[in-house]
């Protein structure tokens, strides 16, 4: 029952910090956007300036959340009463493995795919490739690895603390 309740509060949150960075501004998630949309927002003059910049602040982003979700993650599993690196790791798994496959099904083959709200100024001719639903598929599959990953690293972190 905590876990499952964890999954619910996870989703939520994530739900709450995506969608306010892509309502407030779409170009700051822009890497995570389908190729052909990228590509069409370089092409754009409005966006020139701010793309360059943008992607390096993107990638160190997403290293930095790697590391908080590995801590904050691994802080829940051993509040949940993980005390081993098997039991961190399956559970940290599985709430990875949860946001995950909401984030492909809600987030993006729902709501990405069919809201106007994300659509970036000067690509909204684009609806296929916002539609695209492999481009999903391919990058759930790569946040399933990553999710394995982290919920490694969050299993040895807990590991060498609870010894």
């Amino acid at each position: 029952m905590v876990l499952l309740i964890e999954c619910v509060v996870c989703c939520v949150l994530f739900t709450a910090f995506v969608m306010r960075a892509i309502y407030k501004d779409p170009i700051s998630l822009i890497k995570s956007y389908p190729p052909a949309i990228i590509k069409r927002v370089e092409e754009l003059s409005q966006y020139k300036d701010t793309i360059k910049s943008r992607e390096k602040k993107h990638a160190y982003q997403k290293l930095i959340a790697v590391f908080v979700f590995v801590i904050v993650l691994a802080a829940l599993a051993y509040f949940s009463g993980c005390r081993t690196l098997g039991t961190t790791f399956r559970h940290v798994f599985i709430l990875f493995l949860v946001v995950n496959f909401y984030d492909f099904l809600v987030l993006d083959w729902w709501h990405f795919c069919h809201s106007k709200r994300v659509r970036i100024p000067g690509t909204e001719d684009m609806i296929k490739e916002y539609q695209n639903p492999w481009f999903h598929f391919r990058g759930a599959c790569k946040g399933t690895v990553l999710g394995l990953m982290v919920a490694l690293m969050a299993g040895g972190l807990i590991h060498f603390i609870a010894k």
